[in-house]
């Protein structure tokens, strides 16, 4: 019930700023592509608020470009059944993963030391445990492969600025790698994204806000594919 209050939440606050954004001054003038992709963006910046603070922002282009998408109707019916069902399935398999579903898109998070994917202090290597979890979860994404995926890595406020966002790169990476060469799953589905400690989701000045700063978010959208078939299966 919790994962779908949320949902609904922000499927009405989506619908709220897209038909805002929609009638502003920015979009009046662009071409329907334009204009597409500058609601896409919004939808980012709303998932932006579960991964961190200031996905959507100017600054974070690349990252809302890639998990904003703007479905209605039928055709937004049918992806969003089609993605219910998944982060269903991903709840089920894997123990210790939070699953939210926000707009069209499914945010795991593993945090906290002992969560599905967790790292040694200042370590980046995927442990045992964390590949049973990513393996489990790569099983999944291969089910749905007219999904993309973003890999979002955090760390919390120990250390300087440099050596932490150096330091969240580093286990993206190292999660995005283990997909694409221990899993087989496509580099064309991956994009990776990190952001230091920069975008805290607890206090830092808490041992628990710590571990549950020190995360990995794993964010899955539809790709063009799922869209196009879903709005051809809707009769646009």
């Amino acid at each position: 019930m919790k994962i779908q209050l949320k949902k609904i939440a922000f499927i009405a606050l989506a619908v709220i700023l897209t038909v805002n954004f929609s009638s502003c001054e920015a979009t009046k003038n662009t071409n329907n592509k334009q204009r597409g992709a500058a609601i896409g963006a919004v939808s980012g910046a709303l998932l932006g608020a579960i991964i961190g603070n200031n996905i959507g922002d100017k600054n974070n282009a690349a990252l809302g470009a890639a998990i904003g998408a703007a479905l209605g109707g039928g055709a937004g019916v049918l992806v969003g059944n089609k993605m219910d069902k998944q982060a269903q399935q991903i709840e089920q398999e894997i123990p210790g993963a939070t699953v939210e579903r926000v707009d069209h898109g499914i945010v795991i998070t593993f945090d906290g030391e002992h969560d599905g994917i967790y790292f040694d202090t200042a370590k980046y290597n995927i442990n045992q445990h964390s590949q049973e979890t990513l393996d489990k979860l790569a099983s999944i994404l291969k089910e749905y492969p007219d999904t993309d995926v973003s890999v979002v890595g955090h760390t919390d406020s120990v250390g300087s600025d440099a050596s932490n966002m150096k330091l969240s790169k580093n286990r993206a990476y190292a999660v995005t790698n283990y997909f694409i060469h221990e899993t087989g799953i496509n580099s064309s589905r991956l994009t990776t994204h990190w952001f230091g400690e920069s975008q805290p989701v607890a206090d830092n000045n808490t041992k628990e806000g710590k571990a549950e700063n020190r995360r990995v978010n794993i964010v899955i959208v539809p790709n063009e594919k799922m869209e196009q078939d879903a709005q051809r299966e809707a009769g646009y």
